[in-house]
């Protein structure tokens, strides 16, 4: 397969986007990044408007000149398209685990994180809480094994990057404590992990950009450190 075969549309720091990334890393599947304005709707590449006219964002997967669109649905295409390294395991029953937890992260974990940072500090105390279970409840879900997926990075691994890089970095910037190794141990563990595996690490967005965008967004939407 050429690398005009396949194609991602993708922001530089987008965890979604870098979902799909590390998927087809782990399947040395060679694909072409394409990097889209996804903050001014008019800077958005008539290729990405045309490939997700519905909601206009990143990631977006081209194969042979086909789209699909929603990191999860992305990631369960990959695997389903390149059968090398799954990232889903073979029994029915820990596939729908599996796409659950997935699930639990992107409508459970992530909604209050962004609650916490944007919501009034009563808001903000609640929303924390809320983090800190979440992430203990997955947290149950590493049953002492190395990675969500056992001994190999799978589709949960893969939907937590958020939580191994983003979440860290925010609780960085902000002070916000939604997790430490006192009380997440295993979960810190896993953290560091996964961050450190070669195919993850190629494609997660540098640190110090990443802390700097952070602190410049929660500035224009009216962060106050002095809370």
């Amino acid at each position: 397969m050429g690398e005009e075969e396949l194609k991602v549309l993708g922001a530089w720091g987008s965890p979604f986007s870098r979902r799909v990334e590390i998927a087809l890393e782990l399947k040395g599947v060679p694909f072409q990044y394409i990097e889209e304005n996804v903050f001014d709707e008019k800077l958005k590449s008539p290729l990405l408007l045309k490939c997700n006219p519905v909601h206009r964002k990143v990631p977006v997967l081209l194969h042979d000149g086909k789209p699909v669109v929603e990191s999860l649905i992305i990631l369960e295409y990959i695997d389903e398209t390149w059968k090398n390294n799954p990232i889903l395991p073979p029994d029915p029953h820990r596939r729908a685990q599996a796409r659950f937890w997935a699930h639990f992260i992107d409508h459970k974990c992530m909604p209050p994180v962004w609650t916490a940072l944007l919501g009034s500090v009563e808001e903000r105390e609640k929303a924390v809480e809320e983090v800190r279970e979440c992430l203990k409840t997955l947290e149950g879900v590493l049953d002492g094994n190395r990675f969500f997926g056992g001994e190999t990075i799978g589709l949960v691994d893969i939907a937590a990057n958020f939580i191994a890089y983003w979440l860290r970095a925010i609780q960085e910037v902000s002070g916000l404590d939604f997790m430490n190794e006192d009380q997440l141990p295993l979960l810190t563990k896993w953290c560091e992990e996964f961050v450190s595996c070669n195919v993850v690490k190629e494609h997660l967005p540098p640190r110090d950009k990443l802390i700097t965008f952070m602190k410049n967004w929660l500035s224009a939407n009216g962060w106050s450190w002095t809370d």
